[in-house]
């Protein structure tokens, strides 16, 4: 494999290679940063894990040293944490969407226990993908668009960020606020268009307890309005999801109000 690869001073144990050094001023460890990790076996390329592509990880970069997937809990490290510095040290060669290739040997990656389905002892080829905003919404809100133009939808940016497309207006009982009880009809979807929540019956639900998306949105419109509400990750479930949903993920609802209790 010829692989070119930045001098190694520390002697750290580990390669990489900037593959495209992005744009702007290289990240600091103070510094946001947002992006994704792939990895896999260096011997046969298999892929052993792949960030969604809908969602993210985020953190400072100084913080970065220490990686997270919940498919890697195990019995001998239950947090699911794993010290891996190199992360931090390529992204600090890096700059705003720039990526970055680690060939890391195993006792600097997963080491002899191996975690979820890497095996033990596995040298992997990890690549890191950072984009070019460093703020989650700037992020979020390039995804929402990008997804409504790919769908030919017109929407309204709430001052919140929330996007909406009103279908139905109703007339009926306004929502006084989030101590209200709503009865909805709704499907919530992530941006690839897969449900992850339904209630076709309608489902009685208090918005003090639901998301703050909602808790936004819902008290802007009357009993019998049928729309449809985009939400950025931030007033959704945030950076840490939720069941199924993955941190940083923005999500897509179809909501009818079919009655209150104020």
């Amino acid at each position: 494999m010829n692989l070119p690869k930045l001098p190694d001073p520390d002697k750290s144990g580990f390669f990489y290679q900037v593959t495209s050094p992005g744009t702007g001023n290289n990240f600091k460890n103070p510094d946001s940063v947002l992006y994704n990790l792939t990895v896999k076996s260096l011997s046969t390329g298999a892929a052993y894990l792949q960030s969604p592509l809908l969602s993210n990880l985020g953190t400072f970069v100084g913080y970065t040293d220490q990686f997270y997937n919940s498919s890697l809990v195990t019995t001998s490290n239950p947090q699911g944490f794993y010290s891996i510095p190199a992360i931090r040290t390529a992204l600090l060669a890096l700059k705003p969407g720039g990526v970055a290739r680690i060939l890391l040997p195993s006792y600097l990656a997963f080491g002899r226990n191996g975690a979820g389905n890497i095996p033990s002892n596995e040298i992997v080829d990890l690549i890191v993908t950072t984009y070019p905003y460093q703020k989650q919404a700037l992020l979020d809100d390039n995804r929402i668009t990008t997804f409504l133009t790919s769908k030919g939808l017109t929407a309204t940016k709430d001052p919140s960020g929330i996007y909406y497309i009103v279908n139905t207006l109703g007339t009926g009982e306004a929502v006084n606020g989030i101590g209200s009880t709503v009865n909805v009809k709704y499907t919530g979807r992530t941006l690839d268009g897969a449900v992850f929540d339904s209630s076709a019956d309608g489902l009685s639900l208090t918005l003090s307890g639901l998301v703050s998306g909602w808790q936004i949105m819902i008290p802007k419109f009357k009993v019998g309005t049928k729309f449809r509400m985009i939400l950025p990750s931030a007033y959704a479930y945030g950076r840490s999801g939720f069941n199924t949903i993955s941190p940083n993920t923005s999500l897509d609802f179809d909501i009818e109000i079919v009655s209150v209790t104020n």
